[in-house]
């Protein structure tokens, strides 16, 4: 028996199946759609800005 899913770009049913390369999305669009909504940071994990350490100025510079 196969496992049914939802897109969660689009909402679509999906087959969660070894077969469907684009799971959990129903199709490349919507996978597409879900990177570019990570590297735009539409989508971002909770949890402290590392940034703000790395780019403190508190860190020595290196000469190239």
């Amino acid at each position: 028996m196969t496992t049914t899913v939802q897109c969660p770009t689009c909402g679509a049913p999906v087959e969660w199946k070894a077969e469907n390369t684009y799971r959990p999305f129903c199709c490349e669009r919507c996978k597409l759609i879900d990177l570019g909504a990570w590297a735009s940071g539409e989508h971002a994990i909770p949890g402290n800005d590392l940034e703000d350490d790395v780019f403190s100025g508190d860190l020595p510079t290196q000469p190239h």
